[in-house]
């Protein structure tokens, strides 16, 4: 449930989804960590940045997606939002976190290529 300077300002591009997750309680989805920038022309009609959002689905949907996150121990993100006929729609998808032994790889990875740009750079530099 957005109000009117959120979806303009999401128009605008003015969301950013990084670090955001739905959190269900009550038997409700909530968007948690969604920041959607201030809509210039609102004024001091402007909405929270941060606040929590109520994701509107299905009760069917919503409970499938219930189970799977309390069964699998899987969590529900939102990588996009979008436009449909004139309303905006989110794209739920659900994921399961890294364990330890993944971010560790993901780490080394990450270390191993900043040295060999590096290198590449001192290389090029001669």
């Amino acid at each position: 449930m957005l109000r009117g300077t959120e979806v303009k300002a999401i128009r605008e591009g003015r969301a950013n989804l990084t670090d955001s997750y739905v959190r269900l309680k009550k038997n409700e989805a909530f968007l948690v960590g969604c920041h959607i920038g201030a809509y210039p022309a609102a004024g001091l009609n402007n909405h929270e940045p941060l606040r929590e959002r109520k994701i509107l689905l299905h009760r069917s949907e919503l409970d499938r997606l219930i189970g799977k996150v309390r069964e699998q121990g899987l969590t529900l993100i939102i990588p996009k939002l979008y436009f449909k006929e004139g309303r905006v729609k989110a794209h739920l998808v659900l994921a399961r976190g890294k364990k330890a032994h993944d971010k560790r790889a993901t780490l080394r990875e990450r270390a191993v290529k900043k040295e060999v740009e590096r290198a590449m750079k001192r290389h090029k530099g001669r």
